[in-house]
């Protein structure tokens, strides 16, 4: 069963992002690099949500190192900054967002509608780098301590890259959240006819040290994947350890909280396979939360339910035969 767990430790040095708030693209904290080679067009982004630092450790490192592609155009975001700033060591969950979630807001509908939020706000101002985008790469981290992981979205496309980066070894097949539409399927991201493509990686745990290793890591096998990167730069910095196989998982079910009064009652962590169907893992009120199927996979368990949000993905390892069934 969950209870409030104790405020983890913050293992990182949280950069001053001040330094990079002019940006160079007419939109601040938005750095953009030109080798004047044409394709790709390649964003990197970073604090998709203001408490998940790794990423923003990541690409401060990048625009420290000089870092210019050899390739392409490449663009630096920092998203949520505001929520960003509020961070506070005390309570770290809080800089998550402002008013609402950043990465729940990417349908047209919403983008478009009148509606009226801090994030939304920074959403529009950025829509234009998203839509110029042919291949994004966000960073994320995870509220509790879990493998990384790839989400590569519900499209073949998606997987494909995942396992052309190489890392991390978990990747996940997923539509997203019933809350909104995350930036990973945005437009022509989720299309499965454009060859615009996005990959969202959680990292680990928010404030782990080994967080923003991965994250940077990640972003290397990235821009030589798109060779925009000399490869002097990459063999400085790339771990060359050899890497676990990657394995790839599909959501089957996604677990929505419908009320104030959600639990798990076994002890749950990230990746934990649940050997039996059947098996209640959770109550939501007066309704029994089962797994589907043997060998069920508990992916990125909450560690602070809300209604309204995702409480648990439910997944399956895939073997080949059904991973041609992706398109």
């Amino acid at each position: 069963m969950t209870s409030a767990a104790s405020t983890p430790v913050v293992d990182v040095a949280l950069p001053d992002l001040e330094r990079w708030a002019a940006g160079n693209a007419g939109i601040p904290y938005v750095w953009r690099f030109s080798s004047g080679t044409g394709d790709p067009a390649v964003t990197v982004q970073a604090l998709t949500h203001g408490n998940e630092v790794c990423g923003a450790i990541a690409l401060d490192w990048l625009l420290r190192s000089g870092f210019r592609p050899v390739r392409g155009t490449l663009t630096i975001v920092f998203a949520n900054v505001a929520a960003y700033q509020t961070f506070d060591a005390v309570d770290p969950f809080a800089a998550r967002c402002l008013d609402e979630d950043f990465n729940r807001v990417w349908d047209a509908d919403v983008l478009d509608s009148a509606r009226a939020s801090r994030e939304l706000a920074r959403a529009r101002e950025l829509r234009p780098c998203y839509d110029a985008t042919q291949f994004l790469l966000d960073l994320h981290s995870m509220t509790d301590p879990c493998a990384a992981l790839a989400l590569a979205g519900r499209r073949r496309k998606g997987i494909d890259l995942a396992l052309a980066i190489g890392m991390p070894e978990h990747v996940v097949v997923d539509a997203g959240h019933q809350a909104g539409r995350r930036l990973r399927d945005y437009a022509h991201f989720d299309d499965p006819g454009d060859p615009r493509n996005a990959l969202l990686v959680e990292c680990g745990q928010h404030w782990e040290a080994s967080a923003p290793i991965v994250a940077q890591q990640v972003m290397l096998r990235f821009l030589r994947h798109f060779r925009m990167a000399e490869a002097a730069f990459i063999d400085t910095h790339l771990d060359t350890a050899a890497l676990p196989p990657q394995r790839t998982i599909a959501v089957t079910d996604v677990v929505t909280i419908e009320t104030a009064a959600f639990e798990f009652t076994i002890p749950v962590a990230g990746m934990l396979t649940v050997a039996a169907g059947g098996t209640l893992i959770a109550r939501d009120g007066a309704r029994a939360i089962r797994t589907p199927y043997d060998d069920c996979v508990l992916i990125m368990p909450t560690r602070r339910p809300r209604r309204g949000e995702t409480a648990v993905r439910l997944g399956r390892y895939l073997d080949a035969a059904s991973m041609a069934s992706y398109q």
